[in-house]
C-alpha cells in the first residue's frame, strides 16, 4: 500500500493491474483533481503505478533528473506557433515554425550535483562533492572549487 500525497487513497499496486479503465479514471481524478484525457487502461496504470512508487521510494532523483537535462540540452525542438484552430488543422505554414533548444539549467563544465571529487594532495584524501547550488567540502559549503583549492592548500 502506498499513501498518496494529495488525497488520503490508499494505492495497492496489485488491485491497480485488475481495474477496468473507468475505476482507473475514477482514481486518477480522486489521485490529482483532473479528468485524463486518455482512456487507455495499460496507460493510466503506468501513470497511476509511476506516482504511487515515486512517492513512496522519494521520485526521480535529482541526479536522474540533471542527467536528463543534459541530454536534451543540444536536442533540436520544433514549435509550432498558430493563431487559429483553423490554421492547426490546416496545416502550418513554414513561415510560421521555428527551431530552438532546450535551455540548460545546469553548468556544462561543472560534474552533475551528487557527484563525489576525490583527489590526494600532500598524502590526504580530498572528497568534495557537488551540490545544486555550490560545493561541500569537510562538512562546509563553498561557492567554488577554487575557494576549496585554497582551503586545502
Amino acid at each position: 500500500m502506498a499513501k498518496t500525497t494529495e488525497a488520503n487513497i490508499e494505492v495497492d499496486l496489485d488491485r491497480l493491474a485488475k481495474m477496468d479503465v473507468r475505476r482507473l479514471q475514477a482514481l486518477h481524478r480522486e489521485l490529482f483533481g483532473a479528468e485524463y484525457p486518455v482512456s487507455n487502461a495499460g496507460h493510466l496504470r503506468r501513470k497511476i503505478g509511476w506516482h504511487v512508487q515515486a512517492r513512496r521510494h522519494g521520485g526521480l532523483p535529482e541526479s536522474a533528473r540533471l542527467r536528463a537535462l543534459a541530454i536534451a540540452k543540444e536536442t533540436k525542438l520544433r514549435v509550432r506557433m498558430t493563431d487559429s484552430l483553423a490554421r492547426r488543422k490546416k496545416g502550418i505554414p513554414l513561415d510560421l515554425t521555428v527551431t530552438t533548444y532546450v535551455a540548460p539549467t545546469h553548468d556544462a563544465r561543472l560534474p552533475l550535483a551528487g557527484t563525489l571529487l576525490v583527489k590526494e594532495f600532500k598524502g590526504r584524501t580530498n572528497v568534495v562533492r557537488v551540490l545544486d547550488n555550490g560545493f561541500e567540502y569537510d562538512g562546509r559549503q563553498f561557492s567554488s572549487l577554487s575557494a576549496i583549492a585554497q582551503e586545502i592548500t
